[in-house]
Parts: structure tokens; C-alpha cells; sequence
């Protein structure tokens, strides 16, 4: 399997930034960290390892890039307006950075986002706000709802980037042609965020899959066991 790590200078976030990139060829798959983890996360726990099967035959290269958690939504020294500001400037590298580099990379259009835990709050909200660049998101025992971080705080900012506030009311029709998973287990501690946001998708007329394991806990083992199921239902190229 192809590994290749890269590390430039982010303009949006005003600092170096650091990638690993798995395979050769394939769909993008852009696969974020849990909550503060870094860009070699998903490989020492791994989920690489798990994917490999599709890594290799070609189907998907996979991104994963570090986080700021421990500068935005984490940071509790500083105040939310500030927290929400710098995941912006995140969300900017993302889009003005990352997603061109995955396109230019595989040849493709559109990119699929997952994450497991926090990382599902990454990939949902990447794919909701630009569901024209998104093709399918697999989100693994995600959270959605930011406020929790924002100590009582809000603006548009945070808005912006809180799914349960935004999607209800947006209407891009895009979001309609999004592959959608929502995977969690019947002991998750975040299995009540993924069955809310089930519900917004449902009551705007959204196909999704929420998926429910039995017995599963909030954990590696699941997400190990997810991820490559999710991953089979990526066409070829």
C-alpha cells in the first residue's frame, strides 16, 4: 500500500499543516481525526489497515489531515467567538486547500468525507455546507450539535457550522444527492446525536442509512468493522 506524507504551509491557517495520503488511485476520501487526534490517527488505530482491501485494488485514496480541535472548538482558554473563528479558518484549508489537492490528485470531482466520533462531526458538516463537492459521507459515531463546545455562546459563525441548526433549513439540492450513513451502536454514547440528525434528513425527504449495530460501544472495534463496509458501496472506476 502507497503511503505518502506531505506538510505545507496553510495560508488559511496561517501555519504548517500535515498530511498522510493511502493508495494510488481511486475516489478521495477525506477521513478525519476524533476529537484533538492528529493526521496519523487512523493509521496506529487501524482503520487503514481495515480499508486496505479497497486501498490497494484502487477504488479509494485516502486523506487524512490533521485537526486544530485543541485551537477551535476545544480550546476552552479562549472565548467561543474565537473558538468558532479558527474552525473557520479550518473549514477554509479544507475547502480552498485539501479538497482541490484530493481532486487534482484522483482526477475526480467530488470527494467522500468520513470520521469516526468528532471526525463525524467534520465530515457531516464539510458535507452538508458543500454538498456539490461531496459525494457520500460516511459518518461513524458522530456528533453533530457544536454547542456543546460554545459554553452558551452563539453566532453565525457557529450556525454555520452546526448541522442540526443549518440543514433543517437549507434547501441546496445537492444535499438530496448525497450517499449518506450515519453509523453508531446500540450502546454508543453518541447514538442519540446520530438518531437526531436521522430524524432532520428524514423530515426533509433525505435517503440515508442509520446504521445500528448490536452491542457495539463507542470504540475503535466498531468503527474498524464500519469503515470497510461503508467503503463497499463505492462504484469502481
Amino acid at each position: 500500500m502507497k503511503e505518502e506524507y506531505k506538510k505545507w504551509y496553510s495560508p488559511n491557517l496561517s501555519t504548517e499543516t500535515e498530511l498522510l495520503i493511502f493508495g494510488h488511485s481511486g475516489h478521495p476520501v477525506l477521513l478525519f481525526p476524533t476529537s484533538q487526534g492528529r493526521y496519523y490517527e487512523q493509521k496506529d488505530f487501524g482503520i487503514i489497515e481495515a480499508a486496505q482491501h479497497y486501498i490497494d485494488a484502487g477504488i479509494v485514496k485516502i486523506y487524512c489531515p490533521d485537526s486544530i480541535d485543541a485551537w477551535s472548538w476545544y480550546n476552552r482558554s479562549l472565548h467561543p467567538a474565537d473558538r468558532a473563528k479558527n474552525h473557520y479558518w479550518y473549514d477554509k484549508m479544507l475547502k480552498e486547500e485539501l479538497f482541490p489537492m484530493a481532486c487534482q490528485d484522483t482526477g475526480m470531482e467530488r470527494v467522500i468525507t468520513a470520521g469516526c466520533s468528532f471526525g463525524g462531526y467534520h465530515a457531516a458538516n464539510f458535507a452538508f455546507k458543500y454538498p456539490g463537492l461531496v459525494s457520500h459521507l460516511f459518518s461513524m459515531s458522530g456528533t453533530f450539535d457544536i454547542t456543546s463546545q460554545t459554553d452558551g455562546f452563539y453566532n453565525g459563525d457557529i450556525y454555520y457550522n452546526n448541522p442540526v441548526d443549518f440543514l433543517p433549513n437549507d434547501l441546496d439540492p445537492e444535499l438530496w444527492n448525497l450517499d449518506i450513513i450515519l453509523g453508531t451502536g446500540e450502546k454508543d454514547i453518541c447514538r442519540p446525536f446520530n438518531e437526531r440528525m436521522s430524524s432532520i434528513l428524514s423530515q426533509k425527504g433525505i435517503q440515508h442509512w442509520l446504521d445500528v449495530r448490536p452491542n457495539a460501544v463507542h470504540d475503535w472495534p466498531l468503527w474498524k468493522t464500519q469503515f470497510p463496509d461503508y467503503l463497499s458501496r463505492i462504484q469502481p472506476l
